[in-house]
This record gives structure tokens, C-alpha cells and sequence, in this order.
């Protein structure tokens, strides 16, 4: 990767001329360079052959958060940088909320040079009408929005939407899923929608909330509140999301060591016999898994950082 600190003022996107300039802040901005190069490498999200003459096209969706505004700035770096061959279009979807501001978000694309579409579509009146008073919205909001987003996609020529959402988001729907669904799962990296015509992806899932955020604040990102509708109070992700923050503030690490367990799964040691043939399991089975053996024993680090953990006030 071309050093940071060689780019000058004057050939660097519009977005990053006023970018810090302090060693931590490069620092950082390399981190989350390096990530999302993994990340897009590790899942594939580009297709065989992308090349600057064979370009596919993404859908960037900006809400006007942090995530969003760091998502569309990593981007559009990797591809100035020469190391993302994509088309990129940024998107917000105006859903009527109370408050929202209209004017930030195309003023922002305008001011930097991106290439960029606005939707405006009242989901606002539509989620109020069907869920009940003092019942969270986010459910039905976040499936009329991914319906027009791909409707949107699908109209741009976009093979897929691109969305803002980090490790720390992927590790609290893996214990949303777990706790309150009954299964494991979370939200991965890359899929492909229900129609099967279009491809999710979510290069942002190698870095962390915290980093996100001081990125955010040091680019002064004109930052839209994500509560405008008023629902957000008692989430049962809120829960999540601050017992996560203290396991990271108790053992700093830990949700990086959790995050990389979501990439080292053992089928032969959970319960999902869709996923292992236990029934025909035998001893002596010259073929049988070696995975399906006594798991090693973990080791004492790793042993003092659980201890700790879970360790009685």
C-alpha cells in the first residue's frame, strides 16, 4: 500500500484532504485500510477479473452514522490508492423520520465530489402505523429499507450494496442470535439476497466500534443521530452492546479473540447434526474426522483471561 504520509494535499481525494495528520491518526487510518483489504479478500467480495477495465459496480448506503461515513471514506481510499477496481455510488435513504435533516448528507457528497443518489421514501409512516406505541421500530424499518435499497441497486446496475457494519455489530447479533433466537449465527461479511441477484457485503468486519468512532471524530463526519424515531430506548442489543463493553473494559482483547472464534468453527464439537453425521460416528472409523476428537486443552493465557472474566464480585 502506497505510505500515507507521501500523499500530499493536492492529489488525495477531496474527503481525506482535511484527514488529520498526526502519526496515530495515520496509524489508524492504515489499520482500517488493512482490514478492509482482508476482509474483501478473505470473502471474495470482488468477482474473478475485476480489473480497472472490468469494474463491477457497489451501492455505498450511507445513513449519516459514523460506520457509514468510515465505510464510504475506506473505499473510496482503497480505490484511489489503485486497490479496489469498483464503481462506487453512495446512497442515503430519506425515510421521513421526525427530525431527520435532508440537507447534511447531499451537501457532504456535494462538497467532496461523490458521485451519489438520494431516495426519499416515508417507511417512517408505514412502521408507525403497523408496530404498536412503545414497541421498537427497527425490525420493519430495516426490512422496508434493504427492499429498497436493492430495488435501488437493481436500478443503478450495482452488483451489490455495501454496508457500514463492524466486528462489534457481528459479535452482538451472534449473542442476540444466541441468547434470544436460539441458534448460532450472526451477520456475515458476504451474502447473497433471497432473489439471489444481489450480493451483501460488509467490508468493515475486521475493525472495531472503538476505532470507527475515533476515525469519525477525528474526520469530524457531519454525524446524524440513528435515534430520530424514538425507539430506541430498552433494545435488547443496547443489553448486548454494553455487556460486550465491559468484558473488552475487564479484559482488553476479548472481542478480538471472540471475533476470530466466528472464523474457526468445529462442527464436530457443537450439537447441529445437519452440520456432523454423529450417528455414524464409531471408534476405530479409519475415515472418522480427526476434529471429531478430544479437543486440546486451551491454554494458560487463555485459561487467566476467562477466570477473570467470570470471576465472582
Amino acid at each position: 500500500m502506497n505510505d500515507i504520509a507521501a500523499s500530499s494535499d493536492t492529489d488525495v481525494p477531496a474527503l481525506l484532504k482535511n484527514a488529520p495528520s498526526s502519526v496515530e491518526f495515520k496509524k489508524l487510518r492504515k489499520r482500517l485500510l488493512r482490514q478492509a483489504r482482508e476482509a474483501i479478500s478473505d470473502f471474495g467480495m470482488l468477482p474473478e477479473g475485476a480489473s480497472e477495465t472490468n469494474r463491477p459496480k457497489w451501492l455505498v448506503c450511507l445513513s449519516g452514522g459514523k460506520d457509514s461515513y468510515t465505510l464510504l471514506a475506506v473505499l473510496i481510499e482503497l480505490k484511489w490508492r489503485g486497490l479496489l477496481p469498483v464503481d462506487l455510488v453512495a446512497c442515503n435513504l430519506d425515510q421521513a423520520q421526525p427530525g431527520f435533516p435532508p440537507e447534511i448528507l447531499p451537501k457532504f457528497f456535494e462538497d467532496n465530489g461523490i458521485e451519489h443518489i438520494i431516495v426519499r421514501e416515508d417507511t417512517y409512516s408505514i412502521v408507525t402505523d403497523k408496530i404498536p406505541e412503545n414497541r421498537t421500530y427497527c425490525s420493519l424499518c430495516s426490512r422496508l429499507r434493504r427492499g429498497i435499497l436493492y430495488r435501488v441497486a437493481r436500478e443503478q446496475g450495482c452488483e451489490a450494496i455495501v454496508l457500514g457494519h463492524h466486528r462489534d455489530d457481528i459479535l452482538e447479533t451472534f449473542f442476540m442470535n444466541l441468547f434470544h433466537g436460539g441458534r448460532l449465527a450472526s451477520m456475515p461479511p458476504k451474502l447473497i439476497n433471497d432473489e439471489g441477484d444481489l450480493l451483501v457485503l460488509r467490508p468493515l468486519a475486521y475493525a472495531s466500534e472503538r476505532d470507527i468512532q475515533k476515525f469519525s471524530d477525528g474526520m469530524e463526519f457531519p454525524i446524524i443521530p440513528c435515534n430520530l424515531c424514538g425507539s430506541q430506548d430498552g433494545l435488547q442489543r443496547e443489553e448486548v452492546k454494553r455487556m460486550l463493553q465491559g468484558w473488552e473494559k475487564e479484559t482488553p482483547g476479548r472481542l478480538g479473540v471472540m471475533a476470530r472464534a466466528l472464523g474457526h468453527t468445529r462442527p464436530s464439537h457443537l450439537l447441529d447434526r445437519k452440520l456432523y453425521d454423529f450417528a455414524n460416528l464409531r471408534p476405530q472409523d479409519a475415515n472418522a474426522d480427526k476434529e471429531a476428537s478430544e479437543a486440546e486443552e486451551p491454554c494458560a493465557a487463555s485459561l487467566a483471561m476467562t477466570a477473570k472474566l467470570f470471576a465472582a464480585e
